[in-house]
């Protein structure tokens, strides 16, 4: 089955998005920005769509509607867009329920919850991606788990509670572990010492940690509960109170866990 789809936003999500289900077979009818020249660099991606700088799509012909904007701004632009009838307004966030599109114009809601990292510039195989879906519509959740299931093979069926936590054990994984890296690059280039030195390091702990699980892989100072190590480490951080107190609340967490 093919569907007619309007995306709204034109942030990292519809940027992967529109061409990845052009190329499944579906049609990209039009893209709404805040500006048309956003809206423009989503259609530029695809054979065919309307940049868009309103929210009437009273006249369009798509079926289904994709909110792929900051969740902040999901209940807002839900409330202001015009559908046509028998519309499906889905949104793809991980952590807004789905009752924060109980108030739009919409026949029927769900959610469209790609559980991925998205970058502009980056390649995504989106047949590596879990979708997570949720509507209160037997039917709706059919056509969501169809459009899904052209993109990826891995679809699901959460709730928003359960969606919620995953998205928290997400941030955990992607973004506060991405943002270890970061202070390891700080650390190694305050030294000027080059960070590809530790490169193998991350990729064997990552890879570790999947295959054994995170527990069993654990290793270094803090499980070893080498405390002379810890405090000494700790000093050497004094010229950075916060990423101090990071290194000695997860060092904690982890003789503690």
């Amino acid at each position: 089955m093919k569907f007619k789809i309007a995306l709204i936003g034109a942030g990292n999500v519809a940027w992967h998005l529109a061409p990845a289900l052009e190329d499944a077979g579906h049609v990209i009818t039009e893209v709404f920005a805040r500006t048309i020249k956003s809206a423009e660099q989503i259609t530029n991606r695809v054979y065919a769509g309307e940049p868009k700088d309103d929210l009437d799509f009273s006249g369009s012909e798509a079926e289904i509607f994709i909110l792929a904007v900051k969740d902040a701004a999901i209940m807002d632009v839900a409330d202001e867009i015009i559908l046509p009838e028998d519309s499906i307004l889905v949104h793809t966030s991980g952590s807004v329920g789905l009752d924060m599109l109980n108030y739009s114009s919409a026949s029927y809601t769900g959610i469209f919850y790609p559980l991925q990292s998205f970058t502009k510039g980056r390649k995504i195989e989106f047949d590596e991606v879990p979708f997570l879906l949720e509507s209160d519509d037997e039917e709706t959740l059919q056509k969501l788990r169809k459009l899904a299931k052209s993109l990826s093979p891995l679809t699901y069926t959460v709730r928003s509670k359960d969606r919620k936590a995953m998205h928290i054990a997400a941030v955990f994984a992607s973004n506060f572990s991405n943002h270890m890296i970061r202070i390891a690059e700080e650390v190694m280039h305050r030294q000027g010492l080059d960070f590809e030195m530790l490169k193998p390091l991350i990729i064997e702990t990552i890879s570790k940690s999947l295959q054994m699980g995170a527990k069993a892989a654990q290793t270094g100072p803090a499980i070893r509960e080498d405390y002379e190590t810890l405090e000494d480490h700790h000093r050497f951080l004094s010229y950075n109170e916060n990423i101090a107190e990071i290194y000695r609340l997860i060092s904690q967490d982890i003789i503690d866990s």
